[in-house]
């Protein structure tokens, strides 16, 4: 009788299967992962608005840019403004629209037109009543679209607010002068951009 709880062919066998097993557990763990099939959708790509800029900058002409630019972006885009450029006149913040005209003046220059032709203007459901889209109504106009109006910052804008609302609506646009911090060489930059309504 024999002693071994296993004969040589099934000690063979189970050799055989350990080793098989090993190498599989081995080719598993080492073998790169699997691709996984990535699908890209199209993304909708913003169309660049174009804006004709004219006047104190180095290359004047018409420029693509960005949607929500703002001025100080295509004039950097022009070249820069020339050293006599009149940039107090104008709000480099400004936000400009697709299809806008710009005029950047040389200081000393009197505007003869709008620095700006159509800009867009931030607007709300309850600001676009009586307010035509090329002027700004300063009787009904948010600070915010006050600033768009060269030569009005923030300061000037939120005085004109708090004027409106402690002395009423203005009755004409030359009314404007009677904001602190407006007088008539602002009034003259501004006046071909605004309007009053009731």
């Amino acid at each position: 009788m024999e002693n071994s709880f296993f004969k040589p062919w099934q000690i063979l066998t189970l050799g055989i299967f350990i080793g098989l097993l090993a190498a599989g557990f081995i080719l598993l763990v080492s073998a790169p992962p699997r691709a996984q099939t990535i699908i890209l959708l199209p993304t909708k790509t913003p169309r660049p608005w174009v804006i004709h800029l004219t006047g104190a900058v180095a290359t004047p002409g018409v420029y693509e840019i960005a949607p929500e630019s703002r001025l100080r972006d295509v004039i950097a885009l022009a070249g820069g403004a020339l050293p006599e450029a009149d940039l107090e006149a104008v709000n480099l913040a400004a936000r400009l629209g697709d299809g806008a005209k710009v005029h950047i003046p040389f200081q000393g220059e009197t505007p003869l037109a709008p620095l700006f032709e159509n800009p867009t203007l931030p607007e709300s459901p309850k600001e676009t009543s009586g307010i035509n889209v090329n002027l700004i109504d300063i009787n009904h106009a948010s600070a915010e679209q006050l600033e768009a109006l060269p030569g009005i910052g923030k300061t000037r804008a939120d005085a004109i607010v708090e004027y409106r609302q402690s002395h009423g609506n203005f009755d004409t646009i030359e009314q404007i002068q009677n904001v602190p911090g407006i007088g008539p060489a602002i009034f003259e930059q501004i006046r071909g951009l605004i309007m009053v309504t009731p």
